[in-house]
């Protein structure tokens, strides 16, 4: 058996166990990095990235497809997609940035070493790998270990049933699709499908699709997908797949395909942290204001430690943790993490919503009133401002519509930086631009709205 000793070591190199390493390689911490799959964990491989690129490219077959119905005087002939090579192009996407992520670790000084961890004590580790054990002696330990799909034990993966994963690399097009769960997974990969031609329907057990966020917020991604030919079943239950149809508590539904999106768990089993005693919170890693664990010298970040499990909130736990090892006086805060989902429209969230905190009132500015978004044929949506009235300080923001995601930035940073309303309304928002709704909104809680 091979003996490594070092500073730091990372299990798991996801979005938050890769920028960990990177960040105490760049301050000089001796560091390694385990996984058992290549860089990059689950976002990078077969999530976020692998995603957005095939809504990307169902959206442009859909304009392409439906190019003659609107009032562009553009007409197509019979576009056709053929499904493997945009897999094809997709994984090249995915190969080039694994790739790059393995030199950001190298450029680091970074060693990484391939195989699967297990604890064996707070601060050994072994690795099992294709070049025999190893094992790993380290003054701090990161758990980043990330999460998987949630399966369901009457829809167990296989066959016809796919998780996530399965469904970003089918290469061809399913005639029918079930999707259960109406969360931002299955949404997003429902629309895909439905753009490329599927006959989809999604199969939500709560009484409306994406539960976790307000009805207003929902109600124009639920238009669309009408419009898209989707079904939606609220209220209802899956319960099993046969014959080429899913059985629910509603009755059957033509499903060549099942797709199950029902929730991710954490991936705690099979490293050893049983045999740690660390204190748990439910199925998730405990942790304090600086990620460390019930056991000293042992950290964890990113999916493993709970909700929001979002690759940016993975990331930004991995920094900071680094740099507390390099000495640095931080702690973990969460105020401020926007989250997405790539539906169609787009929603984005950030800090306290309507009613949630006293002494808050909100405003919204819808983008049918926006010149930017009437150009683009989708005016559907609105941006929202949370503040409270003490001092107008912006405690959240909200926002549905068309590209909206590339606004999470400027959402973040204004409560991250402490805006008031009056910050947002002075500042110059340039025009034409759907950011102009941010401005406008503020301006409207202010009682002062200039277009509408």
């Amino acid at each position: 058996m091979t003996d490594i000793k070092c500073k730091v070591l990372v299990i798991g190199a996801g979005p938050g166990g890769y920028v960990c390493a990177i960040r105490a390689g760049q301050l000089g911490l001796d560091t390694v990095i385990v996984d058992e799959v290549r860089p990059g964990g689950t976002c990078l491989n077969i999530g976020c990235i692998p995603s957005k690129a095939m809504i990307h490219a169902a959206d442009e077959f859909y304009k392409m497809t439906h190019a003659g119905a609107g009032p562009l005087g553009i007409s197509a002939t019979a576009p056709t997609i053929d499904l493997e090579q945009t897999v094809a192009w997709k994984d090249g996407i995915v190969d080039r940035l694994t790739g790059g992520v393995g030199g950001l670790l190298r450029k680091a000084g970074v060693k990484m070493i391939s195989g699967r961890a297990r604890f064996v004590d707070g601060k050994t580790v072994t690795v099992a790998g294709d070049e025999g054990e190893i094992q790993i002696r380290a003054d701090y330990i990161v758990i980043a270990t990330g999460s998987a799909p949630v399966e369901l034990p009457f829809l167990p993966f296989g066959g016809a049933v796919v998780s996530s994963t399965e469904a970003l690399s089918l290469t061809e097009v399913p005639e029918s699709l079930a999707v259960v769960g109406g969360g931002y997974i299955g949404l997003e990969l429902g629309t895909v499908f439905a753009k490329l031609g599927s006959k989809v329907t999604v199969v939500e057990a709560e009484d409306r699709i994406l539960p976790l966020y307000d009805k207003a917020l929902t109600r124009p991604v639920h238009k669309r997908l009408e419009e898209l030919g989707v079904t939606v079943m609220t209220g209802t239950k899956a319960q099993s797949h046969e014959g080429g149809a899913l059985q629910t508590d509603a009755g059957e539904i033509a499903a060549e395909r099942v797709l199950v999106t029902v929730g991710r768990r954490p991936r705690t089993q099979g490293i050893g942290i049983d045999e740690l005693s660390l204190t748990m919170n439910g199925p998730f890693i405990r942790i304090d204001k600086v990620c460390q664990t019930s056991m000293r010298g042992i950290y964890a970040i990113g999916d493993v430690t709970g909700e929001p499990m979002l690759a940016h909130r993975a990331m930004a736990q991995g920094e900071m943790v680094a740099e507390y090892l390099a000495g640095q006086a931080v702690e973990w805060d969460k105020r401020a993490i926007p989250a997405v989902c790539f539906t169609d429209p787009e929603i984005v969230t950030c800090g306290v919503l309507p009613g949630e905190v006293e002494g808050t009132k909100s405003a919204e500015f819808p983008f049918v009133a926006n010149g930017r978004a009437m150009t683009t044929e989708r005016d559907e949506g609105f941006i929202r401002v949370v503040w409270r009235e003490a001092d107008n300080a912006v405690l959240g923001l909200q926002g549905v519509g068309v590209g909206i995601s590339e606004l999470s930035s400027a959402f973040s940073l204004a409560i991250e930086m402490g805006a008031c309303l009056e910050d947002i309304t002075a500042t110059i928002h340039a025009h034409p631009t759907q950011s102009e709704g941010l401005q406008e909104a503020c301006l409207k809680a202010l009682g002062h709205a200039l277009h509408i």
